[in-house]
């Protein structure tokens, strides 16, 4: 235990300034997606801008294209949550949670990511890039791709993805030696918790 104490204390002090602002600006983000306060977006392009250099730099391929399509999906994601009724004050996008059929177009989604990142991967690992991890890094950018997907459309559900993203990255992260952003990690996977708790209740009022 004291040696994985002092490993993350080590990692923590070898921090560069690139890490240091994207994880702030990845819990600022998920904490404004909590809130259902559009902002989410633009911090959250600060914080995927830098992580698609760091993951590509760690060799964490499958987690750079994540950050490229979270960018993406960031405007996108923008435009749908600034939209408005005609009062021009109400938001068009609602809080919903999704039916049998949506979960199921859900885990048809993840398991297309997952199948296609990780025959990449393993090509990638084959031909130039060794230390890459075809499983980790697969299902932790498939569930990404899933909950950030989701995330636009203001589903309930884009939070139990981002759990299960996040328990993926803890370690992940560790192993490539970015312990800072193995801590954001574990910080996102608390605010998940809590965003899902949050945005369940807001679905359940709207309901009623």
């Amino acid at each position: 235990m004291s040696e994985i104490v002092e490993a993350i204390y080590k990692g923590l002090m070898q921090t560069g300034w690139v890490e240091a602002i994207a994880v702030i600006a990845g819990i600022v983000s998920v904490w404004y997606s909590r809130k259902e306060n559009v902002l989410v977006f633009p911090t959250g392009l600060v914080n995927t801008t830098f992580y698609i250099y760091l993951s590509y730099k760690g060799h964490l391929l499958g987690e750079a294209s994540v950050n490229l399509y979270y960018t993406i999906m960031s405007f996108y994601g923008w435009y749908l949550w600034t939209r408005t009724k005609e009062d021009h004050q109400t938001p068009l996008l609602q809080i919903t949670t999704s039916t049998t059929n949506q979960w199921l177009q859900q885990i048809g989604f993840f398991t297309t990511f997952y199948l296609v990142i990780y025959a990449s991967l393993s090509y990638a690992k084959t031909a130039f890039a060794p230390e890459a991890i075809p499983w980790a890094d697969a299902f932790a950018s498939a569930t990404a791709y899933t909950a950030m997907w989701l995330m636009a459309k203001k589903k309930v559900e884009s939070w139990i993805w981002w759990i299960l993203t996040n328990i993926a990255s803890i370690p992940l992260y560790f192993i490539k030696g970015y312990a800072f952003t193995s801590v954001q990690f574990l910080v996102l996977l608390f605010l998940a918790i809590a965003g899902w708790r949050s945005w369940y209740k807001k679905a359940t009022l709207q309901k009623a």
